[in-house]
């Protein structure tokens, strides 16, 4: 008898029929559409609807592979952190490359226009800002790979950001940053062994933030290849003979840097 009333007093429990509520998720996500001159861009919003208070939003901008189910899952744990957060798209159309060859192609066409990739960036950010829970005076932009060069693009162009902060991603510049000209805190969380970014372009880009004046850091993770934040890392690397994998530690070290940093630039 004993034992028969303990089995009911646990399902009981978790049911919820002794006073504990049933597990929900309040975390919401859907593609959404806007537009930038005539292209459809198809980014995905993320955001906790049990938060009834505007919140900070944040921009997700993805790998050079596309808006993926990567960047979507990205934005939901900025959602659970208490953020809404868009992943962008800036290929249009939702595309994404299955290889190598077409990720290359698709990048480029963007990176090459800048005047594009900042019309398709500042689209998104007015899109974010427009939702009804999102404080517009507190938005940052998020990037991996191919999207981290594309928020320290427009870090340096002065897109008016609290901060902006970048995983493996490039460092090359459009346009270099001029004095005075960066208003975003800059995060750079780096793979220590990524064989994609020279040291010299390591060097070149903290000075050209010194020069600028920016208030950036630059953190380094030793034994991390590029992609270290994706778990997917492992099996394209072998799939394509691609010098990426996954790194646990770095993973875990790189989001914890990103949430204190975004506590700190919206904390007013």
């Amino acid at each position: 008898m004993r034992s028969l009333l303990i089995k009911v007093t646990v399902i009981a429990m978790v049911f919820g029929m002794v006073g504990i509520p049933f597990a929900e998720t309040k975390i919401k996500g859907e593609t959404v559409e806007y537009k930038f001159q005539d292209v459809t861009m198809k980014g995905y919003l993320a955001y906790d609807g049990g938060i009834q208070d505007k919140r900070p939003g944040a921009l997700v901008v993805h790998e050079w592979w596309g808006m993926n189910d990567y960047a979507r899952r990205r934005a939901r744990m900025l959602a659970e952190l208490g953020y809404t957060a868009l992943a962008v798209d800036m290929y249009g159309d939702g595309k994404q490359a299955m290889h190598p060859d077409d990720a290359k192609k698709f990048s480029s066409e963007v990176s090459k226009n800048f005047d594009v990739s900042k019309g398709r960036f500042l689209a998104a950010m007015d899109f974010l800002k427009r939702q009804g829970t999102v404080d517009p005076d507190r938005v940052a932009a998020i990037g991996y790979c191919f999207g981290g060069g594309v928020v320290l693009n427009m870090a340096r162009q002065g897109i008016d950001l609290k901060g902006v902060a970048s995983f493996h991603g490039s460092l090359t510049a459009a346009k270099a940053a001029q004095p005075g000209q960066v208003k975003a805190k800059v995060l750079v969380l780096h793979g220590g062994e990524d064989q994609f970014i020279p040291p010299e372009q390591i060097e070149a880009f903290k000075q050209e933030m010194k020069s600028a004046g920016a208030d950036f850091r630059f953190i380094s993770y030793p034994g991390a290849l590029h992609s270290f934040t994706s778990p997917e890392a492992d099996e394209l690397g072998k799939r394509f003979g691609m010098a990426i994998a996954y790194h646990p530690e770095a993973d875990q070290k790189s989001w914890d840097e990103l949430k204190g940093f975004l506590k700190t630039i919206f904390k007013n």
